[in-house]
């Protein structure tokens, strides 16, 4: 194993830096999953298990869903929620139990809903209740990936070192090119969101700056899609 004394951030700007890094780059036709964006997860002055990282997150991940939206492509917004009894987040709700716990955003209560900042257009975009990390374990994602043809997952939300990592990883997994706006993500922790960033660059995912994402939406809409 490599040793190094540098830090995540540090690593990930040196990755970042290297202009040879191969991508696979973005399709034809593209999805946006937005994963989590609820106010247990967006709201730092109101729960503790909130987290920010580039205060402009939200308002970068509209104007990349109005574009979804104009272009007619699939835009998705997940959330976790659970039954008041828990039994629907399995052995993932056993470690803890304070009012803070993962089991414990519960149907229908503020911490499950969507923070407010957050267009989502009801009747026009998809709303998946997650139980687990990924948006694609057991929620329609993938059929309807197959319905509208897409080759391209842009994902969104939080936490970069949970539910994006596995969404990315998952993506990647059933064949579809992967694409992570950096400003559109976050995580509690500049550790675990910096480490896992440079991760999902080398492996997984195409981190880029979310202008570039807005550049190529653009550029589908002036060409006609």
């Amino acid at each position: 194993m490599e040793l190094s004394d540098k830090t995540a951030r540090q690593l990930w700007a040196e990755v970042k830096a290297n202009p040879n890094r191969a991508r696979f780059g973005y399709g034809y036709k593209a999805v946006l999953v937005n994963i989590d964006f609820q106010c247990a997860y967006t709201k730092v002055a109101e729960f503790k298990t909130a987290y920010e990282t580039d205060p402009r997150q939200i308002e970068y991940v509209n104007a990349l869903a109005r574009r979804f939206r104009q272009l007619k492509w699939p835009v998705v917004w997940t959330h976790v929620a659970y039954a008041g009894s828990a039994e629907d987040a399995g052995v993932w709700g056993t470690r803890t139990n304070t009012p803070d716990s993962l089991q414990n955003i519960k149907q229908g209560s503020r911490r499950a809903q969507f923070d407010e900042r957050c267009e989502v257009q009801a009747g026009t975009d998809l709303v998946y209740c997650k139980r687990m990390p990924s948006p694609f374990f057991e929620t329609p994602l993938q059929s309807l990936l197959v319905w509208h043809q897409v080759d391209t997952v842009i994902i969104t939300g939080g936490s970069t070192s949970g539910c994006v990592r596995a969404g990315a990883v998952d993506s990647l997994s059933r064949g579809y090119r992967t694409i992570v706006p950096e400003q559109c993500v976050a995580d509690k922790h500049e550790s675990y969101h910096f480490a896992n960033l440079t991760d999902l660059m080398l492996k997984y995912a195409d981190v880029v700056d979310v202008n570039e994402t807005l550049a190529w939406l653009d550029g589908r809409l002036a060409g006609g899609k």
